[in-house]
């Protein structure tokens, strides 16, 4: 640890580098110029150059940055996988599973090795929204004498979905024990390869699939996804305390359709309503990751299987989503080297 760094306070968190146990060194190149190496432990490649200048500022003249992330050690996990990340809603039509795919494709954008499950089983949507053909099947490898998926590559993610393995006219009709069975069935085997985060896009609600997932893998982290709209925000309630029941940590919130901005006059408009998402988060001594406006090319990309982030990388939706994955992560850093890996409790209250 560098000494003159050791006071830099950390983009995201309201803490040091020194109080973060940042790896970071000062040097001097030949030419005089001040070099600084860090290695942070969540993705920050679109940040080189805000964090360029911001070292540059705290220390008083230009430097030249070397930028290096390693994900955080995990406790617990499942084989291939580091970090597995919950993106959830109390309440369908928010945008959760736009919101998830993007996320992974900001964290992949960001330098991270990332992959997507999708966990609604009844209606699975991410082999949609990442653009992969309806006849296209993961391959199929035998490990150790039994067999595995092997994800599915798009868009340089790792993604696996139910929506592999079935038409889009395929009605999942099943109770409830047999869709939680498939769910674990995605889960243990994927071959999911050195991810060091895996985003898990969960159906709406607060039932059967949030519960096996809680119960049988090592979630570190959860994502809430609302719109400002009451009833939104009454779910989504709820979805933050189903995990802080089971002692999953909440990374933050992320608010969609916050405000439409009008194309030809450039008036913002609260359709949804105005600051619900910040009074929720204030309310649960939560971080608001992001906001999102109600915007049109948001969903006509998704309707096209290219994602924002993808689409457009220096958009300023994309902004939101790549500044979202960076602060998510970033919490989910801050966690590990306080927290042990999730344990199921439950109460009566």
């Amino acid at each position: 640890m560098s000494v003159e760094l050791a006071d830099f306070p950390d983009p995201y968190l309201k803490q040091t580098w020194g109080e973060l146990n940042v790896e970071c060194y000062l040097s001097t190149d030949d030419a005089g110029q001040k070099q600084v190496r860090a290695v942070l432990g969540y993705p920050a490649a679109g940040m080189h150059g805000a964090l360029t200048a911001a070292l540059g500022e705290h220390l008083g003249e230009p430097i030249s940055l070397e930028l290096e992330f390693v994900a955080p050690p995990s406790a617990k996990s499942i084989p291939g996988v580091k970090h597995i990340i919950a993106v959830a809603s109390g309440k369908g039509g928010v945008g959760k599973s736009t919101t998830a795919v993007n996320l992974a494709l900001a964290l992949s954008a960001e330098g991270a090795k990332t992959g997507v499950l999708d966990a609604d089983i009844y209606g699975p949507s991410q082999g949609m929204l990442l653009g992969v053909a309806e006849h296209r099947r993961p391959d199929v490898r035998e490990v150790e004498g039994s067999q595995r998926f092997v994800p599915v590559r798009a868009h340089g993610l790792q993604a696996m979905s139910m929506s592999f393995l079935v038409t889009d006219k395929t009605p999942m009709v099943w109770r409830g024990p047999m869709a939680s069975g498939a769910l674990q069935q995605l889960i243990n085997q994927t071959l999911w390869n050195d991810l060091d985060y895996l985003i898990v896009d969960m159906p709406p609600g607060t039932g059967d699939i949030q519960l096996t997932l809680s119960q049988s893998v090592p979630v570190a982290g959860s994502v809430i996804v609302t719109t400002p709209q009451d009833i939104a925000l009454l779910d989504a309630k709820k979805a933050i305390e189903m995990f802080t029941k089971v002692d999953i940590p909440v990374l933050g919130v992320l608010e969609n359709m916050s405000v439409h901005i009008c194309a030809e006059c450039g008036h913002h408009s609260h359709i949804f309503g105005a600051d619900g998402a910040a009074t929720l988060v204030e309310a649960y001594d939560q971080v608001l990751l992001g906001a999102l406006p109600l915007d049109l090319e948001i969903r006509e990309l998704s309707d096209a299987g290219k994602p924002s982030v993808v689409n457009d990388a220096d958009s300023d939706v994309s902004q939101i989503y790549r500044d979202a994955a960076r602060y998510m992560a970033a919490r989910l850093w801050q966690r590990s080297a306080t927290s042990s890996a999730p344990t199921i409790q439950f109460s009566d209250d």
